[in-house]
């Protein structure tokens, strides 16, 4: 199973939502001279802004780290079976504005392999190595179903955190707890070293699972599972509105399985 989890944090997260509305959302009217900048295919290296609302991506049937298999949306579909990550838009969060860009392989897989060899990504993640690596992970779900959609997490406009958002009810996950219809997963990890430990990853976690449920009306929680050994990222689950469900023994890891229940943001 691929982790939920590399390079989250504990810090202070953002205030416990209270609503399901719009306010959220920001409206960021372009202007044709800025779209057509937006529509060049350059790649993104970390340093230069990614724009927001960045071009749809393909989606993939994928094999994750250490084995987890799963499928995501093929280059012609549409993600479907997750309600379009691509049109939920950027979110203002304490941090910055933030929003999830679906991953595009010929711009993003120098960007993605870098985080992936950094040690501390590659202990939980083990995609440590060529570029290959990498393409070979993403490539699968990028040609598959859409019940899994990798994403670059743009904050003020810099790639900064890789995302995979996928249904945890039609993943191998749910032959290990009690799955409901529309259960949604995050797995993620925070690329650069400047973001971690201040409390970024939780304000994240929260924002994006905030996205899912927003987005996603039949999805009643939101569900992660990182490794137990990760205790940095179990304490940002937890701060992020997340509540501990369960150890699992999964077939790469003993997992602390997290859940955002719907029912209950507004309280945590």
């Amino acid at each position: 199973m691929a982790p939920a989890d590399a390079h989250t944090d504990a810090g202070p997260g953002p205030a416990p939502h209270t609503d399901t509305g719009a306010e959220d959302t920001l409206d960021l009217p372009l202007s044709e001279e800025l779209l057509a900048v937006f529509e060049e295919d350059a790649p993104v290296t970390g340093a230069r802004p990614l724009p927001l609302g960045g071009p749809a991506s393909s989606t993939p049937d994928g094999v994750g780290p250490a084995g987890h298999t799963r499928a995501a949306v093929s280059r012609t579909a549409s993600s479907d079976l997750l309600d379009h990550p691509a049109d939920w838009g950027p979110v203002a969060t304490p941090a910055g504005v933030f929003q999830l860009v679906p991953v595009r392989l010929e711009r993003d897989l120098p960007v993605i392999s870098r985080w992936m060899n950094d040690p501390a990504v590659a202990a939980f993640w083990e995609l440590a190595g060529p570029e290959a690596a990498t393409a070979a992970h993403l490539s699968p779900q990028l040609d598959g179903d859409g019940r899994s959609v990798p994403c670059l997490g743009v904050l003020a406009g810099i790639p900064m955190s890789y995302w995979e958002i996928y249904r945890a009810d039609l993943d191998p996950l749910a032959r290990h707890y009690p799955a409901r219809p529309h259960d949604t997963g995050i797995h993620l990890l925070i690329g650069g070293v400047g973001n971690r430990g201040r409390g970024v990853g939780t304000t994240l976690l929260r924002a994006v699972s905030d996205l899912v449920l927003d987005n996603r009306p039949l999805c009643a929680r939101v569900v992660a599972e990182p490794d137990l050994r990760n205790t940095p990222s179990v304490s940002a689950f937890l701060s992020a509105g997340f509540r501990f469900f369960a150890e699992v023994e999964l077939p790469d890891k003993r997992a602390a399985l997290m859940v955002r229940d719907r029912s209950h943001r507004a309280q945590l």
